[in-house]
């Protein structure tokens, strides 16, 4: 057992209670961030002459000289020790001797925990943030190549109005792009160190906490060393978004799904992100779309489980919080994982248009157009929602779409009916005519369009 502390203790700790103890499984994965905030933090302390020049030299070489080597593989991170902090400062002391145990000097491990976490939630929140911009750019490309595809919208799984899938993909953009935004707004408000609260009541050194902060890229050192170690707020911050990126996800993935059955035929995806059967040859399945949208409840679950861990936790820092990492460190990877796989299938998925347009002209989607027809004929709108019903009935009847009926049909129901009617229910009409700001019209999406072009300039 490898552990940086003993000295009160008269035995061993039981090997189960250690085991359950320790954290060297999952912490592992923050040995780049353990030791960057261990070199700023000695590069502090000789500044401030805590440590010598030369015990910082040595220390600094021997923490890059781990670095490399567990980065090559040549260091293995052992678990016959408690965590990653007393992996780093073990082996340091092995290899360079006394000055190794000068390296813990004005710090705790609450407080080098908290900076680990934070330095690695900050990394991969920036990755997390591309890939969001890779989806971006992937919807904005299918949004430009589909202005004139015109497919049905649906309100309650019902066909209800034409619209594009330039129109409809542009939602999905919109969703994403409050994602983006959710994440800046995470790393500005998480961008404040921790190191030098101790471990919760600061330390009687004279350390320089701006200049470590500067040193990691902090805007500055927290001001209250009790929060500063227990604060997980930026990590409650992180999985909820995540969550919301999740729903996202899973709205779309649903719809993927709808849209590859037989029944719709809207979408073809690639072979290379859709599975088999083992017993039925003819089955293509959409399971990179079902799995996002199954693993959604992974991170639902990894916030409610943070949640509950922090609701009843008092200041300053209790060996609870070493729950955060496995959940956080959990969703992070599902969704960044999710993000890829669902981009490439997006990437690939062939879209069919005449499909989808067929789809749009056999759902009685005009309907509301053929409404505002008679409007714009003096027809009272709730007179002509009754005359179109009725008309919506006569053409189930028949088998048929609004545009097919004789326009006889349509006077016998209504005199205020003229020939121009079928230009107007067209679905050219029905969707290019809607050219208000966040309309699916061709102008209107257009502008939209060069909005969002001007927006990923600026990501």
């Amino acid at each position: 057992m490898a552990q940086l502390w003993g000295g009160r203790f008269t035995k061993e700790t039981d090997q189960l209670v250690y085991d359950f103890n320790a954290s060297i499984t999952f912490d592992r994965r923050m040995y780049e961030e353990d030791i960057e905030g261990s070199l700023a933090h000695v590069k502090m302390l000789a500044r401030q002459g805590i440590l010598t020049e030369k015990e910082k030299e040595e220390i600094v070489a021997g923490l890059n000289g781990i670095l490399e080597d567990v980065k090559a593989g040549r260091l293995e991170i052992s678990e016959q020790y408690e965590d990653i902090h007393s992996f780093v400062e073990a082996t340091l002391t092995e290899r360079i001797g006394e000055p190794g145990k000068k390296l813990h000097t004005g710090r705790s491990r609450n407080d080098q925990v908290a900076l680990d976490m934070k330095l690695y939630v900050r990394k991969e929140t920036k990755q997390l943030d591309a890939l969001l911009k890779e989806m971006l750019e992937a919807l904005l490309s299918i949004m430009e190549e589909h202005v004139d595809t015109y497919m049905p919208g649906f309100t309650h799984l019902q066909k209800a109005q034409p619209i594009t899938l330039a129109h409809h993909m542009g939602a999905y953009f919109e969703m994403f792009r409050r994602d983006h935004e959710r994440l800046g707004d995470i790393l500005k408000r998480m961008n404040t160190c921790p190191l030098g609260s101790g471990a919760l009541a600061g330390t009687t050194y004279p350390l320089d906490r701006q200049y470590t902060a500067e040193l990691l890229g902090f805007e500055g050192p927290t001001l209250n060393s009790m929060d500063g170690v227990s604060d997980r707020d930026y990590l409650l911050e992180l999985l909820s978004a995540l969550s919301i990126t999740m729903m996202h996800l899973s709205r779309f993935s649903e719809e993927v799904i709808i849209w590859n059955s037989n029944e719709y035929q809207f979408v073809e995806i690639d072979d290379a992100y859709s599975t088999g059967s083992s017993i039925m040859p003819q089955k293509k399945n959409p399971d990179i779309a079902e799995l996002v949208r199954g693993k959604t409840g992974r991170v639902y679950g990894a916030l409610q489980a943070l949640l509950v861990s922090m609701k009843g936790i008092p200041l300053a820092y209790n060996k609870d919080m070493q729950e955060d990492k496995e959940w956080a460190f959990d969703a992070i990877d599902t969704v960044q994982h999710c993000l890829a796989l669902f981009t490439g299938m997006l990437k690939t998925m062939r879209f069919k248009k005449d499909r989808m347009e067929n789809s749009a002209k056999h759902g009685f989607t005009n309907a509301t157009d053929a409404a505002d027809y008679l409007v714009n004929h003096g027809v009272a709108f709730r007179d002509a929602h009754g005359i179109v019903g009725r008309l919506v009935l006569l053409c189930i009847e028949k088998g048929i779409a609004l545009d097919e009926l004789p326009l006889e049909e349509y006077q016998k129901i209504s005199p205020a009916f003229q020939e121009d009617i079928y230009e107007a229910i067209s679905l050219g009409t029905c969707v290019n005519k809607r050219v208000t700001t966040g309309a699916p019209g061709r102008d209107a999406m257009l502008k939209t369009l060069e909005l969002y072009h001007k927006y990923m300039e600026q990501y």
